[in-house]
């Protein structure tokens, strides 16, 4: 049996991991990185059976030609969260103002370089007026909640999905709803292989729900 490929953004890893553990009808090969990171990849001649990225980077593909026209599809929603290492109190970020006071007296703060949530982030800091003033490390790729079990910083921002996916932290919550942004993960379909267009439609149904909540997604 030939195993469906598929690359996929960081923010669905710990779903899409389990769900093709579980998956009876295909095998399925998985390579995970940030959107921009497959981006490239797929622009540069990559031909996976899926792609997985936001709904926005499967749109360009599609206008591209690289993804097939009339096979987005979406997946999940993903919320952009805050982290500290496991054990460490976990701060106010329950307001706009409580928020900012806590990046404000953070010894350092993790966010990506290339990923959805860093992207979003450096603009947030900017538009709060506070970009200067907020001590920071920047990622180039994976997850920033590393950099909490290694001690470089004290505070990690990325998507809640992702921040799950490594041991040894603490999700504090998400951001507050008026500077939250809500991401949506979509599918597109680079083959004509039967086996991925199901795979797709498995990926929307109710019968992944419970997975993509438990991993700190929500469907879509």
């Amino acid at each position: 049996m030939t195993a469906i490929r598929i690359l996929s953004t960081l923010a669905v890893m710990g779903a899409i991991r389990e769900i093709a553990a579980n998956y009876e009808a295909a095998a399925i090969e998985a390579a995970f990185a940030p959107t921009v990171a497959m981006l490239e990849r797929l622009r540069g001649g990559e031909k996976p059976d899926i792609a997985i990225l936001t709904a926005r980077g499967i749109d360009d593909l599609i206008a591209e030609t690289i993804i097939r026209f009339g096979t987005r599809t979406d997946i999940a929603k993903s919320f952009v969260g805050i982290a500290v290492k496991a054990g460490a109190s976990k701060p106010d970020i329950g307001s706009l103002d409580a928020f900012k006071a806590t990046l404000l007296s953070a010894r350092a703060v993790a966010y990506s370089k290339i990923g959805a949530s860093g992207i979003f982030f450096a603009g947030l800091l900017d538009r709060l007026g506070i970009a200067g003033a907020v001590k920071t490390v920047v990622v180039p790729t994976g997850f920033t909640a590393e950099r909490l079990v290694t001690g470089e910083a004290d505070l990690a921002v990325q998507q809640i999905s992702e921040l799950l996916m490594v041991p040894g932290i603490e999700v504090v919550g998400p951001l507050p709803p008026e500077i939250q942004t809500v991401a949506m993960f979509s599918a597109g379909q680079l083959s004509e292989s039967a086996a991925a267009t199901a795979l797709i439609r498995h990926l929307a149904s109710p019968a992944v729900a419970a997975v993509l909540q438990r991993t700190g997604l929500e469907p879509a």
